[in-house]
């Protein structure tokens, strides 16, 4: 049975690269949705792989859904490539974003829905469970903790945006124009750091939906310490480089200097908690890595997650797409 209006009134917008089990996991989890009667619904899969991988699996799924279940496009590796063709494939007025490594609670879409009805936030995010699945023990709990999210116990509006996943958006004030997300960010990431930037600077909302909660399960190549010490270090280099892109050169010196104290002490925390063997190492690496990415804000030391970079590496897990 399907459910909702026959007019979608908010997309679920899922963008994926080659990830079939976790992108069933997700997509089942929307499937599962309640509270939305009265609301127009529809599911957007955007396959952000050149090979069409994620065709077979929706075809698989689409008769389990009590949605309209939509397969697009974007043949070019990239995560704000494939947001943007995400949003240009539906025509609803609401898109909520929901990344397919994560699972969503049943009553998740309906929660940002009153939450953005209630403070007319231009977009609403949602907590994050992380779950570092094989994560080594000591590390574990930082981990779970660095792929989740958490904010205020009750819906409100707030100061600060989050990411993308797990975020509804009103396409007439927080998605401007044909393509949105700005494509530069296709292998490094950062294009919805980008885009509610300038939603803030020209007055936009943002709103807290603390009933919206969704599970992060990180693949175990991202389960790692090492990675999350090369985000981390990209993470760290956006205060810089916003002080850089805004022309404020005193701003980066500071920023700099600020950086290379942290870098300094969490670094000489880091040992000596390894010595110790205690987990809060962890965390003490973390801002150690931070810290040097404050320091190292040039463009020549800004990793890559995304798009070429991770097609790449799936490639040679498995050169077929299989």
């Amino acid at each position: 049975m399907r459910i909702g209006c026959d007019v979608a009134h908010v997309a679920v917008v899922i963008p994926t690269l080659r990830r079939p089990e976790s992108l069933t996991r997700a997509l089942r989890s929307v499937f599962a949705q309640t509270g939305l009667e009265g609301h127009g619904v529809e599911i957007v899969v955007v396959d952000n792989d050149p090979a069409g991988t994620a065709a077979a699996p929706v075809a698989v799924l689409t008769p389990e859904s009590p949605f309209p279940l939509r397969y697009a496009t974007a043949p070019r590796p990239g995560v704000a490539t494939a947001r943007n063709a995400g949003v240009g494939a539906t025509g609803a007025p609401l898109i909520a974003f929901l990344d397919d490594d994560q699972e969503a609670g049943p009553g998740w879409l309906a929660a940002l829905l009153a939450a953005q009805a209630t403070t007319g936030a231009d977009v609403v995010f949602g907590p994050i469970t992380g779950v570092a699945e094989g994560a080594p023990d000591w590390a574990r709990a930082h981990l779970d903790a660095f792929f989740g999210r958490d904010g205020p116990p009750d819906d409100r509006l707030i100061d600060k945006p989050w990411g993308c996943g797990n975020a509804l958006l009103v396409r007439a004030t927080a998605l401007p124009g044909l393509a949105p997300f700005d494509v530069a960010a296709d292998q490094l990431g950062g294009e919805d750091d980008a885009l509610f930037a300038r939603l803030r600077a020209s007055g936009g909302l943002f709103g807290w939906a603390a009933r919206a909660r969704v599970s992060e399960i990180a693949p175990p190549h991202r389960a790692t310490m090492a990675y999350a010490l090369k985000r981390a270090f990209a993470y760290g280099q956006g205060p810089s480089q916003e002080a850089r892109a805004r022309g404020d050169w005193p701003g980066v010196i500071r920023w700099m200097a600020v950086g290379a104290v942290q870098a300094v002490v969490w670094s000489a925390a880091a040992v000596g908690l390894w010595l110790l063997r205690r987990p809060a190492r962890a965390r003490a690496m973390d801002r150690a890595a931070r810290g040097l990415g404050k320091v190292l804000w040039a463009p020549v030391f800004e990793p890559k997650f995304y798009g070429a970079r991770e097609l790449a590496r799936l490639e040679k897990l498995s050169p077929s797409g299989a």
